[in-house]
């Protein structure tokens, strides 16, 4: 080999190896960038006439419940409506969404420009000073609109003193929770779903990318960091990277303590990401540079099993819960629990996911609410034993016209713990 050329490839590195002693996450994210593509090149964010429509939805609903406007502040479900993208601060800002007409953004003055950027629907924007109350502004608004005595409903995240503010400035409204906008958010349209598909897809991509190329001796956050540069070249954005190794994977959220990985010991992985404000939520169990043990494979074929059995329960017009109950009695079978008991499943089989990771309705115990199409799970009935082990498996899917569809598949053995 030329002198000069060796020269050039030792100096390549001693770059990379001085790159990766000074950041794992900055070598993850440039070999994660080299060799990933986006795979979200061809998504369809939501536009105007979607959201107009939701609109539509929501103003039939309020009028079929005789109620006369919805107060929403920032976060999922502003957005969901207006396309808003704001923060909570002690200064509100706020969409008042009539039963007729079009709806209201109430901001700060100087925050106008700023909140006008991202608004994605047709409507008036309303300011207040700093000195001002923006209730006054709300009662105006709803007293022009003839509604100031009409109930008024509230999203379920609307803070206190917003509602108490508003109660003040509008005495004779009839204040009470917004019976709508869960409703409409629970069941999602083709629109939505494919959003949620397409971030699936680079969770699970990501996975692949990240598996082999877990070492013994790696920390949770070296495991993360390459998650997290594999989601970000796929074109996703991270929500979460919990990972669990050995006996911490026996506690659904982990442990404090340090953790390394270690030939033999499980690798327990929860990881999701948002694609367009829609999320993905997906588990994968696996053991380290070792043939399984005969209980590590128990659990996890046991894992797997309750699996499929959720997802046979959930059958359209069935109770939410009896996914759950069904799950429940096969592993109380065999001898886990009894109920959130352990060793066994400490808790609810799956949980609603949407713009949101967690978000109603959940899939557990007594939860009367009727599966329908549009609704989303996830399904994730793990088993801790505490002080040994825990297996988490965890796939998300929607309800079809027909019965479930997923949308990432489970993974065939804990050989091939990813696809």
């Amino acid at each position: 080999m030329p002198l000069l050329h060796r020269r050039h490839l030792l100096q390549q590195g001693a770059a990379l190896t001085g790159l990766l002693l000074a950041s794992p996450r900055l070598f993850a994210q440039e070999r994660a960038a080299e060799s990933l593509k986006p795979l979200t090149t061809d998504v369809i964010p939501i536009g105007r006439e979607e959201r107009a429509a939701r609109l539509a939805r929501a103003q039939q609903a309020m009028r079929a419940r005789n109620i006369g406007a919805l107060i929403v502040e920032p976060g999922a479900s502003l957005i969901y409506y207006t396309g808003v993208r704001w923060w909570r601060s002690e200064r509100l800002t706020a969409a008042i969404i009539p039963a007729e007409g079009a709806p209201i953004i109430v901001c700060p003055f100087f925050e106008r420009p700023s909140v006008d950027e991202s608004l994605g629907i047709e409507a008036e924007t309303r300011v207040w000073q700093e000195h001002e109350s923006p209730y006054a502004v709300i009662a105006a608004y709803l007293k022009e609109k003839g509604l100031a005595q009409s109930r008024i409903g509230i999203e379920e995240s609307v803070r206190y003193f917003a509602v108490d503010g508003l109660q003040s400035a509008l005495p004779q409204a009839r204040i009470e929770k917004d019976p709508v906008t869960r409703a409409l958010r629970m069941r999602k349209t083709p629109a939505e779903i494919a959003l949620m598909q397409k971030a699936a897809d680079v969770t699970l991509a990501a996975y692949r990318w990240t598996y082999p190329r877990i070492k013994t001796g790696m920390s949770r956050q070296d495991i993360a960091a390459l998650m997290d540069a594999a989601t970000t070249a796929l074109g996703g954005k991270t929500e979460f990277n919990l990972i669990l190794l050995g006996e911490a994977a026996a506690y659904p959220h982990g442990s404090g303590k340090p953790q390394k990985v270690t030939p033999g010991a499980v690798v327990l992985m929860d990881c999701g990401c948002t694609v367009e404000d829609y999320q993905s939520d997906i588990s994968r169990s696996f053991i380290h540079a070792a043939a399984p043990t005969p209980q590590q494979r128990k659990v996890w074929n046991e894992v797997a099993q309750g699996q499929k059995i959720a997802f046979a329960a959930a059958r359209i017009g069935a109770p939410a819960g009896t996914v759950d109950d069904a799950v429940r009695a096969y592993y109380e079978s065999l001898g886990y629990g009894p109920g959130y008991q352990l060793p066994g499943l400490s808790h609810r089989t799956g949980h609603g996911i949407g713009m949101e990771g967690h978000e109603p309705v959940n899939l557990v115990h007594d939860e009367k609410m009727p599966l329908g199409e549009g609704m989303c799970f996830s399904n994730e009935p793990g088993l801790y034993l505490p002080g040994v082990m825990g297996i988490r498996l965890e796939d998300c899917f929607h309800m079809g016209a027909t019965g479930p569809i997923w949308f990432s598949r489970p993974p065939a053995s804990i050989e091939n713990p990813i696809d």
